[in-house]
């Protein structure tokens, strides 16, 4: 019985038990159908976001294409462009490379032409001077090379193009106003000067016994005295200014002294040469003062002192720079610039003219060079050195330099051209003779027509003059050009001086 019954429980739990999986079973399959239901669901909206981003995507990926598209399109326009350009660029080129073809074979004519010539000169050095082959060829070589040389510059100069700006209205009206504004007097220097004598005799006592006394003042000058039918008067030639006032006021002098002779006259002479340093200071402090500067070292003030004495084109320098001072602070005025500043630069943009006799170089990058040795600014240097286009302007200030100089060259009668081109060959044949050895200085005389050379009388003998006037008249026949003949004149004088105490 208690089998049985344990049975039939047993069996009651058991059939419980079923009953409960079977109702946890289902419940599985329903709680999974739902959650299959919702992960189909799920899937579904994952599956739309998806697609919806890829569309998305996919819109922008379009609109990316044709933006770049776009951009494509506008860079083969402008290849387009850039590949016509440069056609006709190569059109160019290709019209270059044939005149510059043409000019190559101009030049392998001449070149045959020249070996021809060279063959030619060639066998008649050897006939006529026996030299050797060597010799003969180092010879050719050098005389072609100079040919060539000199042919080349010119085709050069033919083919090159030069182009202008033209100036705008506003630069135009500027200058205008400027030049309106500022007018000075034309200040032009000569060759000559004349000092009034109080009578005809004084002639006689100035030429001297034997002419001695005149011989001595020209030598001690470098100036001609020129003494003619004129009544009471006595003319200075003499294209250097410097020379001529030392002449002048040296003979004004003596003629108030009464007593000439030589020994007097290098006095006087001396003494006027250091009166005359004195006017030169005077001279670059007035300079100075009518521009309202301040600041300028002594040195460089004496310096522009000495463009008193010195001309360009006939015209005077300091009363040039003294112009150049003011148009240039009226232009600066103008374009919004420091007026001093502009007014300094002109005063000193050709201040290296009173050194050019004595340093090598062209009379803007001499000036250039003084003024930066004496503490003057970096823009005032670049406006000096760069009025010529020696170097690059590296402001404003220089630029108005070149302008301003250009305008106070171009006014009616400024400069003299004639003047300047005789005085630069007057120059040229001092320079010539003082280039020598033995020589102590050297003046030209006589409107250009004669040199006369003053020699060490300790390095060079009386047998050697000869030689050097022979050496100083071919360099004179070379190198400068001139009409009629140059009478080379070279003087050795011995001075034996003794003092009784």
């Amino acid at each position: 019985t208690g089998y049985l019954v344990g049975m039939i429980v047993s069996g009651i739990r058991a059939s419980a038990a079923n009953l409960s999986a079977k109702k946890i079973i289902e419940s599985a399959k329903r709680e999974a159908a739902v959650i299959l239901k919702d992960s189909a669901v799920e899937a579904k909206g994952v599956v739309l976001r998806a697609h919806q981003d890829f569309e998305k995507q996919s819109d922008d990926k379009r609109k990316d294409l044709l933006a770049l598209e776009e951009r494509i399109g506008l860079r083969e326009t402008n290849l387009e462009r850039k590949m016509g350009l440069l056609e006709k660029k190569e059109e160019t080129i290709d019209f270059r490379l044939d005149e510059i073809e043409l000019i190559k074979d101009k030049l392998v004519e001449e070149e045959k032409g020249l070996e021809a010539l060279g063959e030619e000169k060639r066998a008649r050095l050897q006939q006529v001077a026996c030299m050797k082959q060597e010799e003969a060829r180092r010879i050719l070589m050098e005389d072609l090379e100079k040919e060539i040389q000199y042919d080349m510059a010119g085709l050069i100069r033919r083919v090159q193009e030069d182009t202008q700006e033209m100036a705008e209205q506003e630069a135009r009206r500027i200058i205008t106003t400027a030049i309106e504004r500022y007018s000075a007097d034309v200040v032009t220097d000569m060759t000559t000067c004349s000092v009034p004598l109080p009578n005809d005799e004084m002639k006689g006592r100035i030429i001297g016994k034997d002419g001695r006394n005149i011989r001595a003042l020209e030598h001690l000058t470098g100036c001609n005295i020129l003494i003619d039918e004129t009544p009471e008067i006595v003319v200075i030639s003499g294209f250097d200014p410097l020379r001529r006032e030392i002449a002048r006021a040296s003979l004004e002098q003596l003629i108030a002294d009464g007593r000439i002779h030589p020994s007097r006259i290098e006095e006087i002479v001396t003494k006027v040469k250091a009166e005359l340093d004195e006017s030169i200071r005077k001279a670059g402090e007035e300079a100075v003062y009518s521009l309202k500067l301040t600041s300028l070292d002594p040195e460089i003030l004496r310096t522009v002192g000495r463009l008193k004495f010195r001309t360009s084109y006939g015209q005077n320098v300091l009363q040039h720079s003294i112009e150049m001072g003011h148009l240039m602070a009226m232009l600066a005025s103008e374009i919004n610039l420091d007026p001093a500043l502009a007014s300094r630069i002109g005063l000193l943009h050709d201040v290296g003219k009173a050194l050019d006799h004595n340093i090598e170089g062209g009379h803007a990058i001499i000036g250039a060079d003084l003024i930066r040795k004496f503490g003057e600014s970096a823009t005032v240097v670049n406006a000096v050195a760069a009025h010529h286009n020696d170097v690059e302007p590296e402001s404003a200030y220089a630029i108005l330099t070149k302008a301003a100089d250009a305008i106070t060259a171009a006014r009616p009668g400024a400069r003299s051209g004639a003047t300047e081109h005789y005085i630069q060959r007057l120059e040229k044949l001092e320079e010539i003779s003082n280039q020598f050895r033995g020589v102590e200085k050297s003046y030209a005389i006589q409107a250009g027509r004669e040199i006369r050379v003053i020699v060490q009388p300790e390095a060079i003998g009386d047998a050697e003059t000869i030689q050097l006037a022979r050496n100083i008249s071919q360099q004179i026949e070379e190198h400068l050009e001139y009409p009629g003949q140059i009478k080379v004149t070279v003087v050795r004088e011995t001075r034996c001086v003794e003092y009784a105490r």
